[in-house]
């Protein structure tokens, strides 16, 4: 998008009036934008990084943001995109739009030809709900270690991942369903059109997210459209790797009817009635059909197994892990688990699957039970999706992966939403971003410190360079399959045998026999 002559000198004159008033207004290819000092930063909060999605434009790929003239200053967070829930336990409820398509910026204030590189991160919340303003996620802490932090947001739940006939039909592209994916990919061309603006380097940027978030980045590895618009992936608890015949609702042609069977359930005939349709009362439909991608011919033409089978990904070093007991504080009712009816509660939450998933959880009494759907709900949504993606990633030489298992339990207080949850989903968020400062009542302990000292500066490290390792840390060496092993953060941060390794390759079997193929090997082969 270029901007007019008048545009830039009426660009150059507000530049010179704001700076003599000690402001920092950046020129971005849409107008002018003031942020706010904190701390020795410049933070930017609630920048348009397209059109808003509503009107015509609901369940459309996202458009650029019209221009505007003087300064406009983004001070003030946005809201979330329209959602139900909350993403993490004991998160405040974000005000929500279906205006939401903002992004944040954490840059360091002096940023004259400073070409830092860039985080780019993208929340969780199972694709239906999240915030890029959730206070976790705030980048003062890692820009202060020389990165530039940019929080991003997308479309979740039925705005963002629904498939239908007539929405395929009307696309130039013949496909639909994957809003909440080109919203993302839409950051990044911003990033890459404006981010050295604001100090930073567009050919220095490195993706990242948790849970959802991390998933997200194993489409974008997958998807032609985002191709050359990052050079580092960060992904923690997560990934899209299992086999496409345990999910075929993924597919186009059943997401559509997904998609007609979630229309019918908000008394909606047609898509112009869905356009026409308040957006909260989009939420009050059969949500869980439509929180997931789409394997479609635009934006993801092939799931990111397949895409690394194939040799078709967006090839970069990847620091990529999970947690000790991811499902700590993602199985709500451990109280509930029997052995009596193990296998049964299993089934009525994840549907049908193969014995042979189950056969290395021993269930024969309650307290056994209890280990085993732990064990069983961590391997399934986290571990076995990050130790296929760092042996997929390992076969290129040129593009090492980085894997790590985050081990350490944080001083949960009792009484609180948090309390039990050991190294848990989420519980390194605190130490990834360094901000036990956030929880000041909580007893952080010196070991605390230095651990999130630590991972914070393996993560920064990364983004600077590709490669986690600098002065005064342990030393992280490259995964490497022949010895599976990754690297233990805890205390003491060590290099150790991958966990729960007979129960991974109980896993690695049966997708396997699923795919009709070994891992890695395209069918036929």
């Amino acid at each position: 998008m270029r901007l007019s002559l008048c545009h830039v000198a009426l660009a150059a004159v507000l530049l010179l009036t704001a700076a003599t008033a000690g402001a920092a207004p950046v020129l971005t290819d849409a107008g002018l934008l003031e942020g706010v000092s904190e701390g020795g930063l410049t933070v930017y909060k609630g920048a348009p990084f397209a059109a808003p999605p509503v009107g015509p434009l609901r369940w459309r790929e996202p458009q650029p943001v019209r221009p505007w003239t003087g300064v406009r200053r983004v001070r003030a967070f946005a809201p979330a995109c329209l959602q139900t829930g909350i993403s993490m336990p004991g998160e405040a409820p974000p005000a929500t739009s279906e205006d939401c398509l903002y992004l944040n910026i954490w840059a360091p204030a002096h940023r004259a030809d400073a070409r830092l590189p860039v985080l780019v991160w993208i929340y969780g919340g199972g694709f239906s709900n999240g915030s890029a303003s959730m206070p976790l996620y705030w980048g003062d802490r890692l820009a202060r270690k020389g990165v530039i932090v940019v929080t991003v947001a997308y479309r979740l739940g039925p705005l963002g991942w629904l498939a239908l006939p007539e929405l395929t039909a009307e696309s130039p592209h013949h496909s639909s369903g994957n809003y909440g994916l080109e919203d993302q990919v839409a950051a990044l061309h911003w990033v890459r059109r404006n981010i050295a603006a604001f100090g930073g380097d567009p050919s220095r940027v490195t993706i990242a997210g948790q849970s959802a978030g991390a998933a997200s980045m194993s489409l974008l590895v997958a998807s032609p459209l985002a191709k050359g618009l990052f050079r580092g992936v960060i992904a923690e608890s997560g990934g899209m790797f299992e086999p496409l015949q345990l999910a075929p609702n993924y597919h186009l042609a059943d997401a559509e009817r997904d998609g007609q069977a979630y229309a019918a359930s908000v008394g909606a005939r047609s898509l112009a009635e869905l356009r026409a349709l308040p957006a909260a009362a989009l939420l009050a439909g059969t949500r869980y059909v439509v929180t997931h991608p789409v394997i479609e011919p635009y934006a993801l033409p092939a799931a990111p197994y397949d895409a690394f089978v194939a040799g078709r990904v967006n090839g970069t070093p990847i620091l990529i892990g999970s947690n000790a007991d991811e499902a700590r504080s993602l199985v709500e009712n451990l109280a509930s688990v029997k052995a009596a009816t193990f296998s049964a509660d299993v089934a009525k939450a994840w549907g049908s699957l193969p014995p042979q998933l189950l056969a290395p959880y021993p269930h024969a009494t309650d307290a056994e039970a209890v280990t085993a759907r732990l064990g069983f709900e961590r391997e399934l949504r986290f571990g076995w999706d990050d130790w296929a993606w760092a042996r997929l990633q390992a076969r290129d030489s040129q593009s090492p992966a980085f894997y790590y298992q985050f081990a350490h339990a944080p001083p949960f207080p009792k009484g609180s939403v948090y309390e039990g949850w050991g190294p848990s989903h989420f519980s390194e968020l605190w130490y990834v971003f360094d901000h036990l400062g956030q929880q000041p009542t909580w007893r952080w302990t010196a070991q605390d410190r230095r651990l999130a000292d630590a991972i914070s500066t393996y993560w920064t490290n990364f983004v600077k360079t590709g490669d986690p390792n600098g002065p005064g840390l342990p030393h992280w060496p490259r995964f490497d399959p022949a010895h599976d092993s990754l690297l233990r953060l805890d205390d003491p941060i060590a290099v150790t045998a991958v966990p729960n390794l007979d129960k991974l390759q109980a896993f690695d079997a049966v997708y396997s026999t699923v795919r009709g193929a070994p891992f890695a090997v395209a069918p036929g082969r």
